[in-house]
């Protein structure tokens, strides 16, 4: 496991309670995330969807209830677990994203919301092969991340001692690491924060594994 993912691990754990609490209804006020997950769904066709960095389930729950088989992944196996408990109806896995626990080929789709922001620079790229390795050909990946060019390490996060940095990226930035990775990004989307969320603006990528 890469330096540093000890610390990410660590650090959602702590909050892992309180995150499922004030992010797990998230989706409800999402109109635009979740319009864009409807496209993976329908792009998936009826095949498994991954979703990786899914913290507490509450994506891989949405997913599943649009009909899609959904296999969700997290660094924390407190955030596994709590996603076990509240989402029965998709299947949840302990991994990293240097390291994924599938086979080649095996989904049809994946989703890697807000998860590429606690990766070093260098770990972009080597993270875009590993989800180039498990969709299999004509596979779509949503990407998104903060935007902005700037790293906010947070030591404490609602009341909980942890040791995390988030890193802002460009939607340039990581378009060309997708596409060093073998992927064709096929849209983009900009938008400002919701009052409901952390003040930033966000970027979306869908990119496709060619056939």
């Amino acid at each position: 496991m890469a330096t540093g993912h000890g610390r990410v691990r660590g650090s959602y754990d702590a909050v892992a309670e309180e995150y499922l609490g004030r992010i797990g209804g998230e989706l409800a006020y999402k109109v635009v995330d979740r319009a864009l997950l409807g496209v993976v769904v329908e792009e998936a066709a009826g095949g498994v969807v991954a979703d990786l960095g899914c913290g507490p389930g509450h994506v891989a729950g949405w997913l599943a209830e649009q009909g899609a088989g959904v296999v969700g992944v997290d660094l924390s196996p407190r955030m596994v677990e709590l996603a076990r408990r509240e989402q029965p109806k998709a299947e949840f896995r302990t991994g990293d994203l240097l390291a994924l626990p599938a086979a080649d080929g095996e989904f049809a789709a994946a989703v890697a919301l807000y998860s590429v922001i606690h990766l070093e620079p260098e770990e972009l790229l080597p993270a875009f092969v590993e989800m180039w390795r498990v969709l299999r050909p004509g596979g779509v990946l949503l990407v998104s991340f903060h935007l902005g060019d700037e790293v906010r390490r947070m030591e404490e996060w609602w009341g909980h001692r942890v040791d995390v940095d988030f890193h802002f990226r460009g939607t340039d930035a990581v378009a060309a690491r997708l596409a060093e990775a073998g992927f064709a990004v096929e849209a983009r989307l900009e938008r400002e924060g919701l009052p409901e969320e952390a003040p930033t603006r966000r970027g979306y990528l869908l990119a496709r594994r060619p056939r």
